[in-house]
């Protein structure tokens, strides 16, 4: 397979800007073909962070370099300090000024965990953070990998910043769900149908229990909305790069997102236990 993918003589493969997602590392890893991932910035002049070759923790973006230092802000924010950051931006005193704080830490925006072997985990941009109402930080894009991880469910957005629980609209897979359809015996029209159906939405929720048994309270999905139709570049819910436009989808689908916090609330309900699977 090594060969097929032009990388038979590859000795060490690296990789960066986007989390690379887990199951991707893990195929690789399977192939005798570790990926190291790595972290950094063009302010940090290239990498910061690294993990060492034969000492590798798949999802993370391993340990500091020697001469960097690394720690968490309150909220949860890596810093870095080091010779390799930038003094400053070139004549923007404001700009330059919002990003280092009096210690010299240079304060990345993005908001990580770190274990206590010092490897760190980007966990999403401090910006796209959602706040509850009851004042919890909570990352969406950790929400939507776990939901992301079920076959059927193709995108996914969480939903909570200054409300009382987490909830989620759901597109479905287009490629995968007609075939899984199919295979059980259910005939529909078209992509609302499918999102419709119960033995679908019955399996999305087990897709969404399962996502909520690796998070905790706060994260986990209350009620959540399967949408018909697909999210692209050119409907304009995803960039040419196929991450998620918050705002455009925010916007969009405003009146499924209130329902879902109505008094009598819209969307689908999340058990606390898997519904049964399709035969």
């Amino acid at each position: 397979i090594r060969g097929k993918l032009g990388l038979d003589q590859c000795q060490i493969a690296y990789t960066s800007t986007a989390p690379t997602p887990l199951d991707v590392l893990q195929f690789f890893a399977s192939l005798n073909l570790p990926i190291i991932e790595v972290w950094g910035m063009s302010e940090l002049t290239g990498p910061a962070t690294a993990n060492p070759p034969g000492h590798i923790k798949l999802g993370s973006v391993g340990v500091t370099l020697p001469g960097v230092e690394g720690k968490l802000d309150e909220d949860g924010e890596l810093l870095i300090r080091g010779g390799n950051v930038m003094p400053a931006y070139y004549r923007e005193p404001d700009k330059t000024a919002e990003i280092f704080d009096a210690e010299g830490w240079l304060h990345s925006g993005d908001i990580a965990t770190v274990d206590a072997d010092g490897y760190y985990r980007i966990v999403d941009r401090k910006k796209e953070l959602l706040i509850t109402s009851y004042g919890k930080n909570i990352a969406p894009s950790l929400i939507e990998s776990h939901l992301k991880h079920h076959a059927l469910i193709g995108q996914a957005i969480a939903i909570g910043d200054n409300r009382p629980y987490i909830t989620a609209l759901i597109v479905l897979d287009q490629e995968v769900v007609p075939a899984w359809a199919k295979a059980r015996g259910i005939v529909t029209s078209g992509p609302a149908e499918l999102a419709a159906d119960p033995a679908v939405v019955a399996e999305v929720e087990r897709g969404v229990v399962e996502a909520n048994s690796h998070l905790n309270h706060a994260e986990q999905v209350k009620r959540f909305t399967i949408l018909p139709g697909e999210w692209t570049a050119e409907s304009e819910e995803l960039t040419p790069t196929l991450k998620l436009k918050r705002r455009v989808i925010l916007a969009k689908y405003a009146s499924a997102i209130e329902g879902m916090y109505a008094s009598q609330p819209t969307g689908h309900a999340v058990s606390a236990e898997a519904p049964a699977p399709a035969s």
